[in-house]
């Protein structure tokens, strides 16, 4: 076995928020290491031109301003913005029993968009081509084996059997991270006994960069705006959550059946529907850390935490997440601290656990409030979305928190 590396910080994950956060802390002047199972050359290839529903990559994210802000300042966001993406001005939620809407505008908020959709993997390549340029080193194509500790010595074994130290180990390995088992962070977690099916899908009408999202008691269906290298506007990603069953009846018709079951829900809002891509189904399930932190150990992202999809709030939360630690790593870096003092960590995850939770408690409250059918309630979640709508100054207040704007430092 060779020698151990040894690293300022270590970090396990290099998904759209674990190369976000490696690349914040090498510009930093931490000694920083990334390990990815991928391969960091075949993330770094060029992505084909999007001319046919099956071009786009159907995993997408809603990227706040505020996410934005944080990939601005890591210097990727122009990589992003030379690429297809497509940023929207405006957002339209109804509910399937009634007559509530609600629309949200850009314009009303004096921004440019309220966010911009983007395939995961054009964000993902924008940070590897950064890291490229970065002082890091990437330990990329292979997986990590195992957690081991020895006094006050901490790290992780890779399958070739090389063993990679830190003062700071960081977790951002997914939902399912194994690296927050090891160290022992439990999780509170339950099954939403649902599914989403996401595929992408061309429309007879534009999408008119508005992001749709139609409420039932089975779940919400989000029609996502995308925009393909020729500008056509006809393009959209869909998120559709249902309860198992019913996703599994979904995902068995054909594309043709699929189809009409697709265009009766979204109540043909863009027309008809001409294409369908391959669709896949993702079961949903809500998981929170109790702790982000222990001793030389941080959770970031989907490790600490997965949130229902009816909000798009998931890779904003772990953009949210890299923001405030960069922040706190940076402050102990000027104060002359270890990356692993206890009061740093602490302070990170105060900042965020709070805010977390308040999301995961609210999209909660947003899916029992829909998944019920009682009369008093539709008419109760009918006549306040009709209700908040007028009021122009509450409603913008709550798409200004959506979008980070009030995020405080």
């Amino acid at each position: 076995m060779s020698d151990t590396q040894s690293f300022d910080i270590l970090v396990v994950g290099g998904g759209m928020t674990g190369s976000a956060l490696a690349l914040g802390l090498s510009q930093q002047g931490w000694k920083t290491a990334l390990v990815e199972s991928a391969s960091a050359a075949s993330i770094m290839e060029d992505i084909a031109p999007a001319n046919t529903v099956h071009d786009f990559e159907p995993r997408v994210s809603a990227i706040s301003v505020a996410s934005q802000t944080l990939l601005e300042s890591l210097g990727v966001w122009a990589h992003v913005d030379r690429h297809r993406h497509c940023p929207y001005q405006a957002m339209t939620v109804w509910d399937a029993d009634g007559t509530g809407r609600i629309h949200f505008e850009a314009a009303e908020l004096q921004v440019r968009a309220l966010g911009t959709i983007v395939e995961n993997r054009h964000l993902v390549q924008a940070l590897f081509l950064g890291l490229a340029q970065s002082d890091a080193e990437i330990f990329d194509n292979t997986r990590v084996t195992g957690w081991w500790e020895q006094g006050v010595q901490r790290g992780i074994r890779l399958e070739d059997g090389r063993k990679i130290s830190a003062t700071l180990v960081v977790a951002a390995d997914g939902g399912t991270s194994r690296l927050r088992q090891w160290v022992g962070l439990p999780t509170r977690e339950w099954d939403y006994d649902q599914q989403a099916i996401v595929c992408t899908v061309e429309t007879s009408q534009a999408h008119q960069f508005t992001a749709w999202q139609r409420f039932s008691t089975t779940g919400p269906l989000a029609f996502l705006p995308l925009q393909s290298e020729s500008g056509s506007h006809h393009f959209c990603s869909i998120v559709w959550s249902q309860d198992t069953a019913a996703a599994r009846r979904l995902m068995a018709l054909d594309d043709g059946e699929f189809i009409s079951a697709l265009e009766k829900a979204i109540e043909q809002q863009l027309g008809d529907i001409h294409a369908v891509s391959k669709r896949f189904a993702f079961p949903l399930r809500q998981r929170h850390a109790k702790d982000y932190v222990r001793p030389g150990v941080a959770l970031v992202g989907d490790a600490a935490h997965t949130i229902h999809p009816l909000a798009g709030q998931g890779a904003n939360l772990g953009y949210s997440d890299v923001a405030v630690l960069l922040e706190e790593l940076a402050r102990s870096r000027r104060l002359g601290l270890r990356p692993d003092d206890q009061q740093v960590l602490a302070r990170y995850q105060r900042r965020r656990k709070g805010d977390n939770l308040a999301m995961m408690v609210t999209m909660e409250g947003f899916k029992q409030l829909f998944a019920r059918d009682e009369l008093p309630l539709r008419w109760l979640r009918n006549t306040g979305m009709r209700w908040l709508d007028r009021i122009s100054p509450l409603k913008n207040r709550l798409a200004a928190e959506a979008m980070g704007l009030n995020r405080k430092g």
